[in-house]
Parts: structure tokens; sequence; C-alpha cells
């Protein structure tokens, strides 16, 4: 079957949009895209939004909020996706199915949300709804708490990783300096990581302020088609996974992400390539912690031995395997539903040599990891340049 194309994409700042509303946001994402894929709206079959929403804005029926933004879209048929922090690559899955069916040749999606609305123990309520509520509501620390739980049984089983923590949130601060889109594109440094502090305190168990993804606002966009378009730069899939894994927490293995394993099991099978194939990656760091055992699931390093990947320099930019230059989640920023569009916008930039001072040179091959929830709905992307 014919693979579908990443023909154009745009990303707005992310960060605190207090003058912005999703209108704004779904505009400033779509219309870059569009422009890049040399298409105009009426060329667009269908539009699928990815927005989690749970409470951070009044509006939901979020997906009919396209044509507010953008009139030309009045009569395009469109489509809201939801799955936790997954939702923008949910959104993506339904589009490229859209297109692989042959129902559609053309297609928009935009990942968007706006977190910065609530005071802060309410955005913590919000998310922890992408916990399992009847066992894991009213954690401490809210969903930090869920990765916390992680990170506590890790120290126990295999011992204490804050060193490694440390080194994730200083290598992907240092990364999102370089990215023009991030929300804090500060080099904080390892010690600044390592160490409790006024601005460093501790949100929950081993996990510091420097180990959680910020909480932003921002959107991002792409312009999927089955055939090329315009004269810009084009990614094409390889492969594609969905795995899921068990929601509560009591009934797996929290030291494992055995979904995420999988995943990258059966992608890179399909795709016909190896680790030593792929010259970057984008991963789902809402967590230091998070990065830590996907070092694993992926096979960079046996279980409970994550913590040499990166004291090695493995998934440095200079690294054998160079993880998160665009600053991952850490720096660039955790709009939810905007998140996983945004890992492949970053990854389609890395893999057309339009990445500026992010790139890698020579990237030909690379992949991006999305989960929602701890682990819970994994997907994985293998592209290619095309």
């Amino acid at each position: 079957m014919q693979s579908p194309l990443m023909v154009g994409w745009g990303h707005t700042p992310f960060g605190k949009h207090d003058a912005l509303d999703l209108e704004d946001l779904f505009r400033m994402a779509a219309q870059p895209a569009l422009e890049m894929a040399g298409v105009a709206p009426a060329d667009i079959d269908g539009i699928f939004v990815g927005t989690f929403n749970a409470g951070f804005v009044p509006q939901d029926f979020s997906a009919t909020t396209a044509a507010v933004a953008m009139p030309e879209f009045r009569h395009t048929p469109a489509v809201r996706m939801e799955n936790a922090c997954a939702t923008g690559s949910a959104a993506i899955w339904a589009a490229l199915d859209a297109l692989q069916s042959g129902r559609m040749q053309r297609v928009l999606v935009v990942g968007m949300e706006k977190m910065n609305t609530l005071p802060n123990a309410q955005i913590g309520e919000v998310l922890l709804k992408c916990s399992y509520v009847k066992e894991e509501a009213g954690r401490p620390g809210g969903f930090a708490g869920i990765f916390a739980t992680i990170a506590q049984h890790y120290a126990e089983r295999f011992g204490d990783p804050s060193d490694a923590l440390a080194q994730i949130a200083a290598k992907n601060h240092a990364n999102g300096v370089r990215n023009p889109w991030a929300h804090l594109r500060r080099d904080l440094g390892y010690d600044f990581c390592r160490h409790v502090s006024d601005k460093n305190p501790v949100v929950a168990g081993l996990l510091k302020r420097s180990d959680c993804s910020l909480v932003s606002d921002g959107a991002a966009a792409v312009v999927l088609s089955m055939q090329p378009t315009g004269s810009g730069p084009k990614v094409r899939w390889r492969s594609r996974t969905q795995v899921n894994e068990w929601l509560p927490l009591s009934r797996r293995d929290p030291t494992r992400f055995e979904g995420t394993a999988m995943a990258w099991q059966k992608g890179l099978a399909d795709a016909g390539v190896g680790l030593d194939d792929l010259d970057v990656v984008e991963t789902h760091d809402c967590f230091t912690v998070a990065e830590l055992l996907t070092y694993e699931a992926m096979g960079l390093a046996p279980q409970g031995a994550g913590t040499r990947v990166i004291a090695e320099g493995v998934t440095t930019r200079d690294g054998r395997l160079p993880v998160n230059p665009s600053g991952g989640l850490k720096s660039r920023g955790h709009p939810i539903g905007a998140t996983g569009v945004s890992q492949h916008v970053m990854m389609a930039m890395q893999l057309s040599g339009t990445a500026g001072d992010m790139q890698i040179p020579n990237a030909q091959h690379g992949a991006v990891f999305n989960m929602g929830g701890a682990a819970v709905a994994n997907y994985l992307s293998v592209l290619e340049r095309a």
C-alpha cells in the first residue's frame, strides 16, 4: 500500500498565550502548513483536530472551531480526536486511515491546547483525568504523582535514578535553547536539575520541577497527502504502530513500559529497520523518568540499566542516537493536544534538513514516540526523507 506523505507543516511558539484563543492558535499553525504544501483550503478533504480540553476551556465541540478560525473551512468535514497526551498522534492516525482508505486525498491535522486558563491546582485535577480515576484520583502532586510512583518503584528495584534524571533534564533544556518554538529556551545545567532549591522544588517523590514538562499553550499542524504537492520537502511513513496497555498502574509492573516496548518492536520490524538505522528520535518526556524508561523499552539498554544510556552520552546531540534535539516536552512544552503533532513537525524538519540550529547532520530516518497517560496509549511513527 502506498505510504502517505507529510507535505506541509506549521507550528506556533509554545508558552503562555493569554491573548490568543483556540481559533487563533489553529490559524497560526494551519496557514503556514497549507502554504508550505502548496494547497488552498478548498483542496483539503477533511480536518482532524486533536485537543484534550477536559475542562481547560469552556468551549467543547472543538472541531467546528476550524471554520471559525478560517471561514474557508465552513463546509469541510472536521472531527475531533482525543487520547490523553497522545491526542495529537490519534488525530494523525485517523487522518492516515482516511487517506489510506481512499476516502480522502489531502487532509489537515491540527493539534492544539490552551492549558494556562486555570489555577495550578485545577490544572493538576484536569490532568489526573488521564489516570485511572477509581484508584489514582487525588494523588499528591497531580499527574506528577503518578510518575513519581513509577520513579520510586524504579529506585527501590534498580537504585536511585536521580543522577540520570537530572542528566536527561539538562540535555533537553540545552537542546531547547536551539528551538525557536520552545516554551523555555534556557540551559539550566546539570547542577540546577540535580539539586532541590527554591527555584527547583520537589513536586512529588523523586521528581523536582526540572523533571516535569511545562504547562503550555500552543498548536501544530501537518498537511498529509497521498500524492506530492507543492515544491517543498516531503517526509514519508515507513511504519506506524499503536499498542495499548492497562490504565491502572496496579495491574502492571510500573518499572517497565511493556506496551511501549511492544510498539517499538513492531514498529521497527514493520519498517524493516533497527535502532542503528535511526538518525534521530523525538520521544515523550512528559517527565524525565518517562524518557529513562523509554530508553529501555526501545532497546537501548536492558530493564534497569537505562541510566547508563544517558551517562554514556548515547542520546545527546552528538551521541550515537540523539533523542529530543528539539528539547522534548521538557523544554519545548506540552500543550496536551498539540504534542503528538508537534513531535511529527519537529521530526519532519529534521528529515527534510530544515531544522535550523536543531539539525542533526544528514538525518535520513527517524522515529517519533508519543504516549497517552503513563505509557497507556503508545504510538510510534518510523519516518524517512521522501
